[in-house]
């Protein structure tokens, strides 16, 4: 930079000191100073020398890196109509350790006309110490030729589970371009989304992509990744999730080179102002627990509801029913292990508690404020990977030497309002009742409740802290994770000191909330293996066909949610024998089916709906109009008048769904797909899948009414903090 003038002023609003760029703090106030560097996307902003300012808040680094020199105050926010084109970050706001988020626009007048320039938060860059030196990491292709063959395959892995969320957001080409794959340490990181436009890209243009990587691909990876990109390539693997199981069958053989030692360590403290602590965690503190991954070594943070009675017999009821729960997996050896299939039963775990700590509420008639309840975070160390589930807003992070990430997404109001698309992180947060929590345990049944399941692949030493937000608030864990997690990693500290020093900062620099934390502390050596892996492909793809036709879309699954059990040592399904006149009388029924529907294709009356009485302002939908496509949006809920079937899934009548999605179909335009959420019903089951997904033909068939999105359902609010 050539402006040594530049001074960057104090966030706290009640300050605004200028301060030099290399401290780390206000000299006037001591509050510390944040340095956001972003990522300008759009136009070239070169002509404008390192040193320059534009839009007087924002100095020119380098080519496209910008920083934000008044960082206390709100960027400038996207006019309504641009929204849409940044739609697509904001729904992948759940992947934003690999994607970048919207921070703001900028301004800025050229020969006369306006340019909005676009900037993205937390770009892939590196920065050194005095904070001088700002470069972008380095693309894939250069870093790829170094890393270990564990290590590649990871990197193609995180590829494959990116493949199919920015595929439905219309931004897959971006896994397709060099130049926007960067390299953080282990992680891929996205520089910018690229639209699709009308040429939707292929798998197989995947598989064309990565065999470019396969002349500098380890040895002993090389004949396995190039049967991954001739199947690719042909056809074979034909949809993300066998792409996904592919690689991992890639990533078991090499875990046997990796030997991976943990250490676990909680400690829970009431703060210096609250009269009790309605915290709890396991192991319980002050427990240091020291072992190679299994099943049994387990890590939880609940966090019990702030104000409400009874927050630390929910927390404490979280914790029991988890261990209860999930004993039967110490049983089951690793190789049985379907990663789908685990993190099924851990949300499966988790909506159990869900239930008791209900239950409990209901036989004490608890109403409103007065139901108890918690937050929960935990994580399950398993062979080489790290499986992590959350409700609420404890949260869990994943530090390691190049990087300091949050991996879960609070279930708050603001974080909603971004996932639907309709705000920027930074602006939600500015609205009223912004961090109140849209779900937590215990505060409604487990057929509205939603836990988030992440499963990570660890090959080199990581430290993961699960906290509840007496330390998290603030941004405590950004501004202090060099100083106060790097050194367990460099071996200067213990994994107990660590805690006590973020308790202490959670009590001096917080301190109006209970703190809990755990930490999880990964050591990793791996050495390669002198011979090749090797995987039964012709075997194997012909095991793990797609789930359901009716889950794709362009030939992409688009099911995240996969309620199934942990597969057991025995695995042989029996089939019962079927008489000959039952199978003749089932292929008759078949075939009078089919005719009955081709006769309702061809004599087919347009299908009208009922809509309920509206309680505001907005006129409701006409009894007699059919829905449109212009109706279908994500503040649409929908009550069905009669039982229904979706999916092959019954529904009873009064049973409400709200739309999460309409994904366009390249085969038929005016017939999307529209993926709904079920809500609840008065006599609804825990076993009622979350999601279901059907066409739009097939829902003007069926028999619902439309909600204004201001009418109270049951899909609203389940509680606040």
């Amino acid at each position: 930079m050539e402006n040594d003038a530049v001074t960057l002023y104090c966030p706290n609003e009640y300050c605004q000191f200028a301060n030099p760029l290399t401290h780390k703090f206000c000299q006037q106030c001591s509050t510390p100073l944040p340095k956001r560097y972003l990522w300008a996307v759009g136009e070239d902003i070169s002509p404008n020398h390192p040193g320059a300012i534009l839009g007087d808040r924002y100095l020119v680094i380098s080519k496209s890196i910008l920083l934000d020199i008044k960082p206390g105050l709100l960027p400038q926010i996207p006019e309504l109509d641009n929204l849409e084109k940044i739609k697509p970050y904001l729904k992948l706001i759940p992947y934003r350790i690999n994607i970048p988020q919207v921070y703001g626009v900028l301004n800025l007048a050229n020969n006369q006309t306006q340019t909005e320039i676009l900037l993205l938060e937390k770009p892939p860059l590196l920065t050194d110490a005095t904070f001088t030196q700002v470069n972008l990491c380095s693309s894939l292709d250069t870093v790829w030729p170094e890393a270990s063959s564990i290590r590649q395959i990871h990197w193609l892995w995180q590829l494959a589970n990116l493949w199919q969320p920015l595929a439905v957001e219309g931004v897959a080409s971006s896994l397709l371009d060099p130049h926007l794959l960067r390299v953080e340490g282990v992680l891929i990181r996205l520089l910018e989304l690229r639209f699709d436009g009308e040429n939707i890209p292929s798998l197989s243009q995947l598989g064309e992509f990565w065999w470019q990587l396969l002349k500098n691909a380890k040895p002993n990876i090389a004949p396995f990744i190039q049967q991954v990109c001739e199947a690719l390539i042909q056809g074979e693997i034909n949809s993300s999730e066998q792409l996904i199981k592919v690689l991992d069958r890639g990533l078991i053989q090499l875990e046997r080179f990796q030997t991976t030692t943990i250490k676990i360590y909680t400690k829970t403290d009431s703060g210096p102002i609250r009269p009790r602590n309605e915290d709890a965690c396991f192991p319980p503190q002050n427990t240091l627990i020291a072992k190679p991954p299994h099943h049994s070594a387990l890590a939880i943070v609940c966090d019990g509801i702030g104000g409400h009675e009874g927050g630390n017999v929910a927390s404490n009821l979280a914790i029991e029913t988890i261990q209860q729960q999930l004993q039967g997996l110490s049983s089951v050896p690793y190789e049985n292990i379907d990663p789908a299939l685990l993190l099924s039963d851990l949300e499966r775990a988790v909506a159990t508690v869900n239930d008791k700590i209900s239950q409990r509420n209901d036989s004490e008639h608890r109403q409103g404020r007065q139901r108890m309840g918690t937050t929960i975070v935990m994580a399950l160390p398993v062979a080489h990977e790290i499986y992590i589930t959350h409700v609420g807003d404890s949260r869990a992070y994943w530090i390691t030497r190049h990087s300091c990430h949050q991996i879960t997404l609070d279930d708050d109001v603001a974080s909603r309002e971004v996932r639907l698309g309709y705000a920027l992180y930074r602006e939600a947060l500015q609205h009223s009742g912004s961090g109140s929590l849209v779900q937590a345990l215990g505060m409604s049944k487990s057929t509205s409740l939603h836990p988030t399941s992440q499963r990570f692949i660890i090959d080199e030493d990581a430290v993961f802290l699960l906290t509840s937000d007496g330390l998290s608030d603030f941004d405590r864990i950004e501004e202090s994770w060099e100083t106060e997690m790097l050194p367990i990693l460099s071996g200067k500290i213990s994994i107990e000191n660590a805690a006590e020093r973020l308790i202490e900062i959670a009590n001096t620099k917080n301190g109006h909330d209970n703190v809990t934390i755990a930490l999880v502390h990964y050591e990793v050596k791996y050495s390669e293996p002198e011979t090749s892996i090797t995987v039964d492909f012709a075997n194997f793809l012909a095991s793990t066909p797609l789930d359901s036709i009716d889950d794709t879309v362009n030939g992409e699954n688009l099911s995240s949610d996969q309620k199934t059990q942990v597969i057991t040592k025995d695995k042989t399904i029996n089939f019962p024998s079927i008489p000959l006149q039952l199978i003749v009388i089932l292929g008759l029924m078949l075939i009078s089916g089919f005719l009955g529907y081709w006769f309702k294709l061809q004599f087919k009356l347009p299908t009208t709906i009922s809509s309920p009485s509206p309680i505001s302002s907005q006129p409701p939908i006409s009894p007699t109009t059919p829905i449109t496509l212009d109706d279908i949006s994500n503040t649409l809920v929908i009550k069905a008048n009669s039982s229904i079937t979706v999916n092959s899934q019954p529904f009873p009548a009064q049973s409400f769904f709200q739309v999460i999605d309409k994904i366009t179909n390249p085969n038929a335009v005016d017939n999307p797909v529209v993926r709904l959420r079920f809500c609840q019903t008065s006599d609804s089951v825990s076993e009622t899948p979350k999601t279901v997904q059907l066409n739009f033909s097939e829902l003007q068939d069926l028999d619902i009414s439309i909600l204004q999105s201001d009418q109270s359902s049951p899909c609203d609010l389940v509680g606040d903090r």
